[in-house]
């Protein structure tokens, strides 16, 4: 038997940090918000209880930390989204979303990053960067209010996704991308006719 003392382990705090925020955005997508728990982290990353308050002193810190790192997951995920040919190959397009509609745990993130923006205020910017990020890459190719316009529907299609087994068939994606891409110019509104 040795008697040597066994190495230290090296100490990272940004790998540490960074386990305990992907063991939160997994409860996120997998639970919800209101199962993030210090203690669930702690649990989930293999960590210390006292290691998660140390890194994030409340809930609503450790919160939206994690909201962060989905939401950076999510850009990642859009900027592998070529949109360049969508106004003559929708399919193309909807084949790319579909993909993404396939993949639990982006719908789920995309889902609790529109929810947590829809009731915290302090949240809505960073829910609201998939829905300005998809809009700034379609609207070269297809104009804004078009942009949009398959913005809103793909939020949709993504809130469809997470509560059915199955997303939409990329059939029904072309057709209403093509339908959107095709759309009049922007409709003004009555707010910008009646100052």
């Amino acid at each position: 038997m040795s008697t040597a003392n066994p190495a230290p382990r090296r100490r990272d705090p940004e790998g540490r940090r960074r386990a305990m925020l992907i063991a939160a955005g997994e409860i996120i997508t997998e639970a919800g918000t209101a199962a993030l728990t210090h203690r669930a982290v702690a649990a989930r990353a293999e960590v210390s209880l006292g290691s998660t308050t140390k890194y994030f002193s409340s809930i609503d810190d450790l919160r939206e930390a994690a909201l962060q790192y989905l939401a950076q997951e999510i850009d990642q995920e859009l900027a592998t989204i070529d949109f360049a040919g969508i106004a003559t190959n929708p399919e193309h397009a909807a084949a790319e979303l579909h993909r993404f509609l396939c993949d639990r745990h982006a719908v789920h993130a995309t889902i609790a990053l529109l929810a947590s923006g829809a009731t915290d205020p302090q949240l809505r910017s960073l829910a609201r960067r998939w829905d300005d990020r998809f809009i700034e890459l379609l609207t070269p190719h297809i104009g804004h209010a078009q942009a949009t316009a398959i913005a809103v529907y793909f939020n949709g299609a993504t809130l469809h996704a997470g509560l059915d087994e199955e997303p939409l068939s990329r059939d029904a994606l072309t057709a209403v991308i093509r339908a959107l891409v095709a759309m009049p110019g922007p409709v003004t509104t009555t707010q910008e006719t009646n100052p």
